[in-house]
């Protein structure tokens, strides 16, 4: 099929996963380019994307290839059900030919409640299979287009950008004169964005009717409770859903346009920063990982004490208000907890200078430390010694890998020591051994380090601490032409 061609076609051929991936590519590419080019454009025709044979491919491998894979929705049959019963190319079929038909309905999410660290919690909404590969589907033909929409500022649940693009751009500015920070998070985001606003602004840059009636099925589609209540979802977007990362970011793309408009017409220069400074006004950049948010201020404590009620402004349109228990005015000398780090200044040890210093948060240990004691309870004695190791090292590297661009190296080798005294614990429980019979079995010869079969334990200290470069406005997403020299 020629790449201009129809995309969709009574006679299908259903693409393998390969050449599936770089259709979509191509195609990415070009809604990307359109609508970087044209700010004002809507997209229309975009339905028959949805539909094509590709598209439902690459969903369909995305779908099969998460860990959720394993969960069913309220009907019930998982990736691994239907890959038996049905077969993906047969399931896929189905799902063209509803969609096709314009009688795709999507049905309720089923409502799973997960604790979390405050002792609440949250609602976990799981679609069933055969709408997490709409979403999918639909989540690849609306992605590339907004994302050349959306701000630089924003990190969360966007392509080629992580949690440490955040943390290091609020490095770079604390290291600098901005000194007080506005620390925010929205309450409830994910059940409280308002539907009517949301959809607005999905309108304002698609025009496909049958594409917009779609997401709004799935945000209308219900929750089936935890004691098999159907609840109707008149605000928010169920979080769990394929689809609701990048419709909270569409919803919470005003809040970066508000602050990036006045960072690049007030602020973007250094003149115009110091002149500001000069008539006492204040600096401020917003730098936001979904719906948590920081923003860095320099000048006075009642600067940023004032911007708690503009963002409460830009944020009522939406549906949305800022959590009280969590929203707080801080010194970066005093520090804050953000994404699992405690950033804070502080003066080097022998010496008068002041540098920032990013960490993994007294909660991020406390998190680990709880899983390697869940590991060895004595409930867990039954589990082989070099299962035990070869799990927690994974577990260990792991967490460490994130923490890794920070000062981190003590608390890895604290983690680490913990986790060696729950180890060697656990192994004289089971075996019933003391110390140096617990030597000779279980660490390498001549040290305390722990090896089952000749092979180490290896864990948090063994992850190399490196330094994370702030990349700016430099990060490229997915579908950015690369420039070649000839």
């Amino acid at each position: 099929m020629s790449e201009d061609a129809s995309v969709n076609t009574d006679a299908v051929i259903w693409p393998d996963q390969e050449w599936a991936q770089v259709k979509v590519q191509r195609m990415q590419a070009k809604l990307h380019c359109w609508a970087a080019g044209d700010p004002g454009r809507r997209f229309d025709d975009l339905y028959n994307l949805v539909c094509d044979p590709a598209f439902l491919v690459v969903a369909w491998q995305r779908v099969a290839g998460n860990a959720g894979a394993r969960t069913p929705g309220i009907d019930r049959a998982t990736v691994a059900w239907i890959e038996s019963r049905i077969g993906a190319e047969e399931f896929l079929q189905r799902v063209r030919d509803l969609l096709r038909a314009r009688t795709f309905r999507p049905v309720e999410v089923r409502q799973v409640m997960i604790p979390k660290s405050s002792g609440k919690l949250r609602k976990l909404g799981i679609p069933t299979v055969t709408d997490r590969v709409v979403q999918a589907a639909l989540k690849l033909v609306l992605e590339p287009i907004f994302e050349a929409d959306f701000s630089p500022c924003s990190y969360g649940f966007r392509p080629n950008r992580r949690a440490q693009d955040a943390i290091a751009e609020i490095h770079h500015f604390t290291t600098k004169s901005y000194h007080w920070v506005l620390e925010a998070d929205i309450e409830a985001c994910f059940d409280q964005i308002d539907h009517v606003a949301l959809l607005g602004r999905v309108r304002a840059r698609i025009g496909d009717k049958h594409v917009l009636r779609l997401v709004k099925a799935f945000l209308k589609a219900g929750v089936m409770t935890t004691i098999g209540i159907r609840e109707g979802t008149h605000t928010g977007t169920p979080q769990g859903g394929i689809l609701s990362p990048l419709l909270a970011n569409i919803a919470l793309s005003d809040l970066d346009e508000h602050f990036m408009s006045k960072w690049n017409q007030q602020m973007a220069t250094e003149v115009h920063r110091q002149r500001r400074k000069r008539q006492g006004k204040a600096n401020y950049r917003l730098i936001r990982y979904a719906d948590d948010f920081v923003i860095v201020v320099t000048g006075q404590r009642e600067h940023a004490e004032q911007l708690r009620a503009e963002v409460a402004a830009v944020l009522a349109p939406m549906g949305l208000r800022l959590s009280p228990a969590k929203t707080r005015v801080v010194h970066i000398n005093d520090g804050f907890d953000f994404l699992g780090f405690h950033i804070r200044r502080m003066r080097r040890r022998g010496s008068n200078k002041w540098f920032v210093y990013t960490r993994p948060s007294k909660k991020a240990i406390a998190s680990i430390k709880a899983r390697v004691k869940t590991m060895t309870y004595r409930a867990t004695l039954h589990h082989d010694p070099g299962y035990l190791l070869d799990y927690l090292g994974r577990v260990l590297r792991g967490w460490a890998n994130y923490f890794r661009y920070g000062v981190s190296k003590a608390t890895f080798s604290a983690i680490d020591s913990y986790a060696w005294e729950r180890i060697t614990n656990w192994l004289r429980k089971k075996h019933r051994i003391g110390w140096p019979e617990l030597r000779r079995r279980f660490c390498l010869p001549g040290s305390w380090r722990l090896a089952v079969d000749g092979k180490q334990f290896k864990g948090a200290a063994s992850v190399r601490v490196t330094r994370y470069r702030y990349r700016g406005y430099q990060i490229p997403t997915p579908w950015t032409p690369t420039v070649t020299t000839g």
